[in-house]
């Protein structure tokens, strides 16, 4: 991950690099990425982008573990995020499912992962207090909703699947308001170059399709070269 690929991908959108994985490699299917609707904190910001530091909770129920195995975890969960190779985001399933009530994600824990050096949070559960979380630090969820409820961590470093993906710790991860892609490490290198042949490709058809002068024909003759230069 050098710095300038790790710009690029933040400036380019999630559509974008799973169009470039298919591009590296010379076909349709890829399919690491999640399925659904996701909701962000600020659609308006670049995409996150990191490896993954994965963890999993839940908050419809008290925990039925005794208070310090509980805080004990906790401390092990931040120390957990604290650390491992940058950029990085947090990657948190909500074992509540559907059913998920308790915001994990809030102005104070935002806050104290930023400081941690991580780009983001992706998460199947709740978000709140929008509005006053942290800039640059935005926060992919399954729902919004007001209190933190019973939240605890359960388990920390382990696999989890968010919106349908599963993501193992150290992974590869961009995402968006549009959703997340894990990247596979050997695809790195060619990344760049996939995107910038995607870019130039697009740009035949919507060139030709923001000209003033485009009608049928035009888009015959633009549809016929962009085929050529996907292929």
């Amino acid at each position: 991950m050098t710095p300038d690929l790790l710009d690029l991908l933040r400036k380019v959108d999630t559509p974008t690099v799973c169009n470039a994985i298919e591009v590296v490699e010379g076909k349709r299917g890829f399919d690491r990425f999640t399925r659904g609707t996701v909701l962000s904190s600020d659609p308006g910001s670049c995409a996150i982008v990191g490896f993954a530091r994965t963890a999993k909770i839940a908050a419809a129920t008290p925990p039925s573990e005794e208070p310090e195995v509980i805080r004990a975890r906790r401390m092990e969960y931040y120390r957990h995020m604290a650390s491992g190779p940058r950029p990085a985001l947090a990657v948190i399933e909500d074992l509540d499912g559907p059913d998920a009530v308790g915001a994990f994600w809030g102005e104070i824990n935002t806050s104290i992962h930023k400081g941690f050096g991580l780009s983001g949070a992706l998460t199947s559960g709740v978000m709140r207090d929008l509005g006053d979380l942290p800039d640059g630090f935005p926060v992919i969820a399954g729902s919004v909703g007001p209190s933190h409820a019973f939240v605890h961590v359960r388990e920390v470093g382990t696999p989890v699947t968010v919106f349908g993906l599963t993501i193992a710790d150290g992974e590869l991860v961009h995402a968006d308001r549009h959703g997340a892609v894990v990247i596979p490490g050997p695809y790195v290198a060619e990344l760049a170059s996939a995107i910038t042949k995607l870019q130039d490709t697009e740009s035949i058809v919507l060139d030709a399709a923001r000209s003033p002068d485009f009608d049928l024909e035009a888009f015959t003759v633009a549809w016929k070269a962009f085929e050529r230069a996907r292929t």
